[in-house]
């Protein structure tokens, strides 16, 4: 059995946790997602098994589940990456590229550039039945074709626009003292 963390509506925790898969009474749970990007600006999706509870066969981000109880954030999104595809990263003092609510809980995702080869990667059986690079335009046809979870389209234009960047407004380059003579 598992235990998640329940959260008040300010993101602290209440001391109390539930069991995964019942719905939090007088609170809110972590997910986090890790999504990853290549250099050519394509992300690394997964496709869910047929088995998961929860849109099965259907296409998904990297890599992504609940924090279990006494996790941070950050603790979370290592496991899953490290459990779901094989790949070990530390989010150790990274702070989530985009943090969003949704009706239970919060949801702190994480942007990463980084170079894997498929083959480099090794699949939880009981989670994901292959992966893919993928770009926006390639993402958005698999979500109208409904053979994506049903992400908003403007949510994964919006990975792809900040991929490399905090917050939601591009900053203008600091003039060089050069510039300013």
């Amino acid at each position: 059995m598992e235990y998640l963390d329940l959260y008040d509506i300010n993101r602290m925790r209440t001391g109390k946790t539930f069991v995964r898969g019942e719905k939090p009474k007088n609170g809110y749970y972590l997910v986090v997602q890790v999504i990853l990007f290549n250099t050519q600006g394509k992300m690394l999706i997964q496709q869910r098994q047929s088995d998961k509870v929860g849109w099965p066969d259907k296409w998904d981000v990297s890599a992504g589940g609940s924090a279990q109880a006494g996790e941070t954030s950050q603790q979370a999104a290592s496991r899953e990456l490290r459990e779901e595809l094989g790949l070990e990263m530390d989010f150790s003092g990274v702070r989530p590229n985009v943090s969003s609510t949704f009706p239970e809980g919060f949801t702190d995702v994480y942007l990463v550039e980084k170079e894997v080869s498929l083959s480099q990667l090794t699949l939880q059986p009981e989670e994901v039945q292959g992966v893919k690079w993928a770009d926006r335009e390639e993402i958005l046809q698999l979500i109208e074709t409904d053979q994506f979870v049903p992400y908003y389209p403007g949510w994964i234009s919006y990975l792809f626009e900040s991929r490399k960047s905090y917050g939601s407004y591009r900053r203008s380059p600091v003039p060089s003292a050069e510039q300013n003579t």
